[in-house]
Order: C-alpha cells, then structure tokens, then sequence
C-alpha cells in the first residue's frame, strides 16, 4: 500500500490552500494513506487546519525554533528522516516546493518528479513540459521512494469536515550551519493572495509606467480580486516580483483570469492554462492571448478599463 507524506506550506499561522491540493493528488494513487507533516515553530493553527482536510489520515508536526521560518536547508533533513517510513513524498510546485522539495530528493537519492498534472499509477505520472506545450508521462522505479511536486493548478482542494488525529513526533537531525536566517521582506496588502484568488487581474508592459498600473489596482479592487502582471511588466519595474504570472512565476488556477495589455507570451500561458475564464484586453488583435481567451475585447486599454471599473459601481 502506498503511504504518502505532504508536506505542509504555511506562514505560521494558516495552511496555504496548496496543502490540500497536494492530497488530492496523493488521493489519486490506488489506496493511498496519506499523512501530513507541519514542520513550524508552533504548529498548532496549521495542524488543526490540515486535520479537517477530507482523506487525510494523521498530522505530524516537528516543532523546533529552527522551523519558525522556512529554509529549506533547515526543513529538508528533517523531512528525509520521517520519509524511510512513506513510499511517497509530495510538496506543491509553488516557491517554497520548488525551493525544498530538490532538496529532500537530492538528500533521499532519487530523481524528482515535477510538476504531476495527473496519477496514472502508484510511480507513473503525467507532467507538462516545453512551457506546457506538451504533456510527457513519466514513471520512477518502482523499487524506490517518489519525491514529487505538484501542479496545483490541476487539482480542486478536497472538503473539510475531517477529524484527523495530530501528532508531534521528534526528529533527531544534524541541522546546516552553513545557513542562517538574517531577514525576511514581504509587502503588506489587503488583496486576495495571487495564488488562492479566485479572480485574478493582470497587467502587462503595454500600461507603461508604475503609475499606470494603478488602472489594474482600480479594477482589482472593485472587483475583490488579486494582482497579477507578466514577466515583462515585472522586469520594467511597474510591479513586484510576486505578483508574476507564467513559467517563472506563478502558476494559477482562478475561476476569473482578466489580461490587460499582455500579449500571451508561452511562458505567460503556462501560468493561467488552468483559469475556468480568461479575458483578454489588447489593443492587437494579432496578440497570441486571443487564442486562449474565452472572451476578448481588442482596444485601447486607457479607455477600456476606466469605463469597465465605472460601470462596475
């Protein structure tokens, strides 16, 4: 029987919604137990959320001051010393996945699978590749353990109602000392977080200034929804690394995706394939963003969007 270990994201306090995606992946492997472990400085709110979490069966929690923030240098050896007793370990393929989860493969000795869009079996995965122009199947041995990420955006969090029993547990590991935590920076907002928004506003390098974005925080705001931007609308300065949609950025799933002066680079699809609606404003009606769109709108964005934000109310 396959025994799966997600690991928890979380920023102390609450359980990122990428938690319980990652279990409805595990729940995809034929009689799968599934186990969640919260490595934190003070698990408490994070496990008690991960316990109502439908399908799963325990939650472990490691609690060290080491695991107040998270690095994974820090988290990973912890990690390998639960996973000799699960033949699967799974994070999401969000910044903190990407960023531990190589870790805990490299340390357990296996290739990492990226990115699982779909469970064809219990070592058998499907993936996207070439900025998600292509689905490839992948399959690790079979004798040994699975260290995965995934695709978020491919999975519908399960219900909650559950009761699982928590667990603290010890983990007695030699930790790096050639890492430490010197300062953590992060903007303060009001919005809906990018990843978890159920809508989603986007601009693009076409708005041309800082100060022009305040058009797409406009709209957002009447609309309750998250700011997003693409590559090019980040590298020019306009808004902050975190709120980048696509390959190199974010990859989302909203019920509502709105692209404002983006022109559907690759890499910018791969980040919002997965939106049930995508609306796009463009100016070209050439713009690749037309092709995924649901519904399109070709004009001048300066006299689009304040008329759509006025109508709104």
């Amino acid at each position: 029987m396959a025994k799966v270990l997600v690991v928890a994201e979380h920023n102390g306090e609450t359980l990122n919604p990428s938690t319980a995606k990652c279990v409805a992946c595990a729940a995809q492997i034929d009689g799968a137990e599934v186990d969640i472990v919260v490595l934190a400085g003070a698990a408490s709110g994070p496990a008690a959320e991960a316990a109502q979490i439908s399908g799963v069966n325990r939650v472990l929690t490691v609690e060290r001051d080491e695991n107040d923030v998270a690095i994974a240098a820090v988290l990973a050896p912890q990690i390998v010393a639960l996973a000799s007793d699960y033949s699967h370990v799974f994070g999401p393929s969000t910044t903190f996945g990407k960023d531990l989860m190589p870790r805990v493969a490299a340390l357990v000795g296996v290739n990492q699978v990226s990115d699982i869009m779909s469970v064809e079996g219990s070592h058998r995965f499907k993936r996207p590749i070439y900025a998600g122009n292509a689905i490839v199947t992948v399959e690790a041995a079979d004798d040994s353990a699975v260290v995965a990420t995934v695709r978020t955006a491919s999975y519908q969090a399960p219900e909650g109602g559950n009761s699982a029993a928590i667990e603290s547990v010890d983990v007695t590991v030699e930790l790096p000392t050639h890492t430490r935590f010197v300062e953590l920076q992060t903007g303060q907002s009001d919005r809906p977080d990018l990843q978890a928004a159920a809508k989603v506003v986007s601009g693009g390098r076409a708005l041309g200034s800082e100060e022009n974005f305040d058009l797409i925080y406009k709209l957002a705001d009447k609309l309750g929804a998250a700011i997003g931007s693409s590559r090019a609308a980040v590298d020019a300065g306009y808004v902050p690394p975190e709120t980048q949609v696509g390959q190199t950025g974010q990859i989302i799933a909203p019920d509502l995706y709105i692209a404002i002066g983006i022109s559907g680079a690759i890499q910018h699809i791969t980040g919002i394939k997965d939106a049930g609606t995508i609306v796009a404003i463009n100016k070209d009606e050439e713009a690749p963003i037309f092709e995924v769109s649901d519904i399109g709108l070709v004009g001048d964005l300066f006299n689009i969007v304040p008329e759509l934000t006025d109508t709104l109310g």
